[in-house]
């Protein structure tokens, strides 16, 4: 394998450990981190390098807490890929399943409290399914992707880096891709009509992360919440 198929995965690693909430571990884990970043190239790597200069010279608690006010209460910074796709549609509950079905199926198992569609969980599936594969998942919701990298540089956020070297890993935006961002951007998620109701499984159809969310405990890959 090529040293530039391994430094894609490597960094899909790093970005999804760095779009988890921070827990006590992350310090332990920056010099790592600091590796894959390193192997990377540049248009992936410098942005990792510079959040991660962030998170060492930012003391946790408050790291966690930016972490909170960005991805908790910002309406248009949303880590829940499917949302931007689907809103809170019974299409979205699909989704959701069929994800969940193709990361069992890859060996990556989520514990009960996460979502298959948290951009920390695609980047970890796509580090252990390979390139290929991670690049067609992140390519199917690259709209997604893209309105969240621009919504975390308008708001001035650090993990606008992070944004900025998962969008480096993958190719450059085509002519129906930039029109899809617009589109996003302009007229925001689907809405379900009324009266319909979803046809997936109640577990598969959580609520709008623009509304008020519980804060879950932090998760064993990483402290996603």
């Amino acid at each position: 394998m090529s040293r530039a198929a391994v430094a894609v995965p490597l960094a899909w690693q790093a970005q999804s450990v760095l779009l988890s909430y921070p827990d006590e571990e992350l310090p332990g884990r920056l010099s790592v981190l600091r590796r894959a970043a390193s192997a990377a190239r540049p248009p992936v790597g410098r942005p990792l390098h510079r959040f991660l200069d962030h998170a060492a010279r930012t003391p946790l608690p408050d790291l966690a807490a930016d972490y909170v006010a960005t991805f908790d209460h910002r309406k248009r910074c949303c880590l829940f890929l499917t949302y931007y796709a689907y809103g809170d549609t019974r299409k979205r509950g699909l989704a959701l399943l069929r994800l969940k079905q193709s990361y069992t199926a890859a060996g990556l198992r989520l514990t009960d409290d996460e979502l298959p569609d948290h951009l920390a969980v695609v980047l970890e599936f796509g580090s252990i399914a390979g390139p290929d594969a991670g690049k067609d998942l992140l390519r199917q919701h690259r709209a997604g992707v893209e309105l969240l990298r621009l919504a975390l540089a308008e708001a001035g956020s650090p993990w606008a880096d992070v944004l900025a070297s998962v969008s480096a890993t993958l190719p450059p935006l085509r002519g129906e891709e930039r029109q899809a961002v617009a589109r996003l951007a302009a007229q925001g998620p689907p809405e379900e009509q009324v009266g319909l109701e979803p046809f997936a499984p109640p577990e598969y159809m959580p609520p709008s992360p623009y509304a008020p969310q519980p804060l879950l405990s932090p998760q064993p890959r990483g402290g996603r919440r």
